[in-house]
């Protein structure tokens, strides 16, 4: 305490000029309307960059909640634009304009929201962790699916877990085909650029050009027809020469996979179980 009153009458004048200064000063803004409205305006302009800077912060931790609202937006376009599709073939419109849109039918399929926890890409056989499982809905052989496109297929479960094969595993064969073409092929990756795949046994008749969209074909129980899936980047024969090989730039950067949502089809069980038993006959 001693300390302290030593060092308040060592220091007084300074003190009392400090004083003085500050009363000064809220007299001079105070009576004077020029002073004061320069301090309004310095103020204002200090107040605002604050909040600006603070709004930055505020939005660059909110980024997460808003990239799965717009990946939802996302789906609801596509899940509208494909009521729009069937409502203008019903008028007898030619679909072939309409075949680049991507689609997931509201009424035969339902989405799950799931976020990867694991990932790999340079492996022969690469697979995905999902956050999500059994408990929340999901089971094996249903499609995976990103905001651009195919990510790859369920292959087992826990309760609160997924594993998926990527397309970028040896496993993986999706069939595929090109937009304005009936003709469909399967879509497979070989071991190396974690950007490209190959679409294998298309016809040699189909009709195509470097550039052209390729989507899933809809002829399985995994995938509904026009999801996504890469462009038409170059073209080969096949070894036996009878069909085309296609290279494909994935539209899917496996590298920055990370929302994702588990597509269910209606009905797919069923449909397997009867696929299954007629093979057996």
């Amino acid at each position: 305490m001693r300390n302290l009153l030593n060092f308040l009458l060592k220091y007084n004048y300074w003190f009392l000029f400090l004083l003085l200064e500050v009363a000064s000063f809220v007299l001079l803004f105070r009576f004077n309307h020029y002073q004061q409205s320069v301090f309004f305006s310095s103020a204002n302009v200090v107040t605002g960059k604050v909040l600006d800077v603070s709004g930055g912060i505020t939005s660059y931790f909110h980024l997460k909640s808003v990239n799965e609202d717009l990946l939802d937006r996302n789906m609801q376009l596509e899940q509208q634009i494909n009521n729009l599709e069937k409502a203008l073939m019903a008028y007898q419109v030619d679909s072939s304009q309409l075949s680049s849109i991507k689609n997931i039918p509201s009424t035969d399929y339902k989405l799950f929201k799931a976020r990867v926890i694991n990932n790999s890409l340079n492996q022969v056989d690469n697979y995905i962790t999902l956050n999500k499982g059994a408990k929340d809905g999901i089971r094996p052989e249903m499609g995976v699916v990103d905001g651009n496109g195919v990510v790859g297929i369920v292959y087992e479960t826990s309760s609160h877990y997924s594993v998926v094969i990527s397309v970028l595993n040896s496993k993986s064969s999706i069939s595929c085909k090109i937009v304005g073409s009936e003709y469909f092929g399967y879509l497979k990756w070989e071991h190396g650029d974690s950007q490209y795949a190959y679409l294998k046994d298309l016809p040699r008749h189909a009709e195509f050009n470097l550039g052209d969209t390729v989507v899933t074909s809809g002829y399985s129980t995994v995938f509904p027809e026009g999801i996504v899936v890469g462009t038409v980047d170059d073209m080969s024969d096949s070894n036996d020469g009878l069909s085309y090989l296609l290279k494909v730039k994935l539209a899917t950067n496996f590298g920055k996979v990370s929302d994702v949502r588990v597509i269910a089809k209606t009905g797919q069980e069923e449909q397997k179980e009867l696929e299954q038993k007629s093979t057996k006959q």
